[in-house]
């Protein structure tokens, strides 16, 4: 499968996630300006992955002028037609924005930026290290939103101890029902917090970061 990573102005992950795709992955790899339009180079075979950064500063809300980008109203129709899209961190940020995943990601509830590694478990209970960098990573959305998420079996990844336990002390940002990661109904667009392509390298000696790729994107057994 072919990826094209989103550059908006302020963006710092797209050239960790390029890296990651392109080298540890061994994927081709296409830029994509936030300014440009085309995805005609894409098929819904594809994925667009919109990636982590401060997109604008993170002025008026995280994500929120992002999603007004002229690519973004393509990625928005590329979506829409079955086509992959994969955000993390401020890339979630602007799937939420966009409505392309429901919820809102608020300010951490210390108040404070949280950049440390951190433990997520998905439903078939695989445990996966993977750092975050956020300071508005506090997932939110009201009890009906969150009771669907639930009963579809949308929400991919929960913040977890080592041992896999979802535990109060185990969320860094105080996100709902400890919330890392969620998906749309039709399981083609795909929004995490914590950055799987700083966990691809075996120079950085974490490579859990391939595990979620390969199996969220290219294997889809995640979300099956």
């Amino acid at each position: 499968m072919k990826f094209g990573v989103v550059v908006f102005p302020g963006s710092n992950c797209d050239r960790d996630m390029h890296d990651a795709l392109a080298y540890d992955l061994e994927q081709e790899v296409i830029m994509l300006w936030h300014k440009d339009k085309d995805l005609s180079q894409f098929t819904t075979d594809d994925c667009i992955v919109l990636p982590g950064g401060f997109s604008f500063g993170d002025y008026l809300r995280c994500g929120a002028i992002a999603r007004f980008s002229p690519m973004m109203q393509s990625v928005i129709e590329f979506a829409n037609a079955g086509g992959k899209v994969f955000g993390v961190c401020n890339g979630f940020q602007v799937l939420c924005e966009s409505h392309l995943l429901p919820g809102i990601l608020l300010q951490n509830e210390e108040r404070q930026f949280v950049s440390k590694n951190i433990f997520i478990a998905d439903n078939a209970g695989n445990i996966y290290k993977i750092p975050v960098a956020h300071g508005e990573g506090r997932y939110f959305a009201d009890d009906k939103t969150l009771d669907e998420l639930e009963a579809n079996g949308q929400i991919l990844f929960r913040y977890c101890n080592e041992k896999g336990n979802i535990t109060p002390e185990a969320n860094p940002n105080g996100s709902v029902r400890n919330i890392a990661g969620i998906c749309n109904k039709n399981r083609n667009v795909f929004g995490m917090m914590p950055h799987p392509e700083r966990a691809c390298s075996t120079a950085l000696g974490n490579t859990d970061g391939r595990k979620i790729i390969r199996e969220l994107l290219m294997e889809t057994q995640l979300v099956s």
